[in-house]
């Protein structure tokens, strides 16, 4: 019998649950549940949805828009790599 196709909701828990795993330093865990993502394309919508939830929690948190917190996150991003976008 074949796994049932995992929801959403799933998907996004498998995803932060490999975040947590990660974090609390269990990485042998956190290969397990990336391997237990039934595709790629499930584990791209896991974790598109884990970071469109978090990124709306920070906006509800600090008031920002979403355009200039994803934004700032871009920024953020671009600075840690050692290559800060051109500005405009």
């Amino acid at each position: 019998m074949s796994e049932a196709t995992p929801t959403a909701a799933e998907l996004l828990q498998r995803a932060a649950g490999v975040i947590a795993a990660k974090h609390r330093g269990d990485l042998v865990g956190a290969e397990e549940l990336l391997a237990a993502f039934p595709s790629e394309q499930a584990r791209t919508l896991g974790f598109y949805l884990l970071a469109d939830l978090a990124l709306g929690l920070v906006r509800a948190q600090s008031g920002q828009a979403m355009d200039d917190l994803v934004r700032e996150l871009s920024l953020l991003v671009a600075a840690s790599a050692g290559n800060p976008p051109a500005t405009a």
